[in-house]
């Protein structure tokens, strides 16, 4: 492609590695492109971000592309994981530390099953605290990590489907489908309280939106070497 099909509007399909914000992604995506078409400006974008700590399917759309962001954004999406029962962190993930610990001797096997039919359908969800949502002008997670309470309305959110894909001790691995907004760590930690315990989010890799398939996409390594190298 050249730079002025990046331009007209592509959409990129990037696996994302752990550790990396979608906005690092989305920053070096662009500079790769501007250098090596020597262009000065273009638009370039992501249609659903991906935590940090999580890998898998970034859209990112370039130049008149970036328009169909919000449609792409809306999509139903698919996640793959692992959740860990019997203990609790305030982000619901492995950004903060274990802040408590509860009993698991009760939980079987057809209980972790049976439990994750309360979960199918409209459901209403509470977003972790240590997320990006805004109120009053400032992220979730700047009163999270200042320590300072902050009142969180629920909002409506679809799972299609939700099944434990494999029982290893206390890690269950899932797959979820699931609408825009939804998230897999508040799953994780009300899939804990319903079995009257505690879980968090370990592991999260986004493997679908709409009809994108992560099994299409490249690393930003792979990425970059397509790219044409300048003389």
């Amino acid at each position: 492609m050249s730079g002025e099909d990046y331009k007209a509007g592509q959409v990129l399909l990037i696996d994302k590695p752990l550790n990396w914000t979608s906005f690092q992604v989305v920053n070096k995506l662009r500079w790769e492109i501007r250098q090596a078409f020597n262009i000065k400006k273009i638009k370039v974008g992501h249609a659903g971000t991906l935590d940090p700590l999580a890998t898998g399917l970034l859209v990112i759309c370039t130049g008149k592309m970036t328009k169909q962001i919000n449609t792409f954004q809306g999509q139903i999406k698919e996640y793959t994981g692992t959740f860990v029962l019997g203990s609790t962190t305030p982000s619901f993930d492995l950004e903060t530390e274990i802040d408590n610990t509860y009993p698991t001797d009760h939980i079987t096997e057809a209980l972790i099953h049976q439990t994750t039919k309360q979960f199918i359908g409209e459901i209403d969800q509470y977003p972790p605290v240590f997320s990006a949502i805004k109120k009053d002008g400032k992220r979730l997670y700047e009163f999270a990590r200042a320590g300072e309470d902050v009142e969180i309305k629920s909002r409506k959110v679809t799972i299609e489907a939700f099944e434990i894909t494999k029982i290893n001790g206390l890690n269950l691995e899932f797959k979820v489908v699931c609408s825009k907004g939804t998230y897999i760590r508040s799953l994780a930690n009300d899939f804990g309280k319903a079995l009257n315990s505690g879980a968090h989010l370990s592991v999260l890799r986004r493997t679908k939106i709409g009809d994108f398939d992560v099994k299409n996409a490249l690393s930003i390594e792979e990425f970059i070497k397509n790219l044409p190298k300048k003389e």
